[in-house]
């Protein structure tokens, strides 16, 4: 006979946890449903997938799709990985990822919440569905961050490279804008500044959004590289290199990509005249897939011997 569901310990739910691999309030439930049962416990988790999609957890998940969506003053990016681009084809996962990203308009770019949030209506989280595709799918997946952007007046538009459907690619950008400006003319300039920011990968607006230490480093290398100056002359040379990192990597000093001509500063008091009233550029996010992930390297021999080994198990 079981353990009474008061008398499950903290040890219990550790033994089980180590046993399978299982996250923490898994195993927990598992072991209310069995009565504390350890082994049944097992055998539950088993078939709900989730002791076999923990087995999965260390597989690298680099691949998959970035999630977009703009709904007129709000905007929600999202980025969900899997091990391979084979499973990011797949029309279960492609389903999946549009459904987090729609649900990420509601959680305003929290992370917590977004994987606590009910998943398309039912009473399973984000994050438990998640864990079931994992066990159906065969792969190690997860959400790795989202993003949200909204305006009080104005437009957040989009844009996704590498699209495989609407709203899905391997890149995703969000533009906010803000103005009383003519909404459509605002949305067609946010969408051309949207794919300037994904061609050009801007770190932040101007430089007074760039973090202080990075803006240090870069002065840091023109001091060593200049040593021997005279003082005056360096603080010359630093506020001339200051100049030029704003035009490679802030968004509003950058050449405009429409027409290099211009910077996007003066691109934006372009669409001004267009749109009928002045434009801010409130924020953007730019998702590339799987970027700042460590991703494991193989050499070919290595590989084809590995999948030998798998196929003769």
């Amino acid at each position: 006979m079981g353990t009474p569901m008061a008398d499950i310990t903290a040890s219990m739910v550790k033994e089980l946890r180590d046993k399978t691999g299982a996250g923490m309030m898994d195993c927990k439930n598992a072991l209310k449903e069995t009565d504390g049962n350890l082994e049944a416990a097992v055998d539950w988790l088993r078939k709900k997938g989730l002791s076999k999609a923990a087995g999965k957890a260390d597989r690298i998940a680099a691949q998959g799709l970035v999630g977009l969506v703009a709904k007129g003053r709000q905007g929600a990016v999202v980025e969900v990985n899997s091990e391979t681009d084979f499973v990011a084809r797949n029309a279960q996962f492609q389903e999946m990822v549009t459904t987090i990203t729609d649900l990420a308009l509601k959680t305003n770019g929290d992370l917590a919440k977004l994987l606590a949030a009910p998943y398309s209506g039912g009473k399973e989280t984000v994050e438990e569905h998640v864990k079931e595709a994992v066990a159906t799918i065969g792969e190690n997946m997860g959400v790795r961050r989202t993003g949200a952007l909204t305006v009080k007046e104005g437009v957040v538009a989009d844009y996704v490279h590498g699209k495989v459907q609407d709203g899905l690619g391997k890149i995703g950008t969000l533009v906010a804008l803000e103005s009383a400006g003519d909404e459509p003319s605002l949305f067609e300039f946010g969408r051309q500044l949207a794919m300037h920011i994904a061609a050009t990968s801007p770190l932040a607006l101007d430089l007074a959004g760039v973090p202080a230490d990075t803006l240090e480093r870069e002065k840091a290398i023109l001091r060593d590289k200049n040593q021997g100056k005279p003082a005056g002359v360096i603080d010359k040379i630093i506020d001339s290199g200051m100049k030029s990192y704003a035009k490679e990597y802030t968004l509003l000093e950058q050449s405009y990509i429409h027409d290099p001509s211009k910077t996007v500063a003066q691109a934006v008091k372009d669409a001004e005249k267009v749109a009928g009233s002045a434009i801010k550029v409130a924020g953007f996010l730019r998702y590339a897939l799987g970027e700042g992930i460590e991703k494991k390297t193989e050499d070919f021999a290595a590989e084809v011997a590995k999948t030998a080994a798998a196929a003769a198990r």
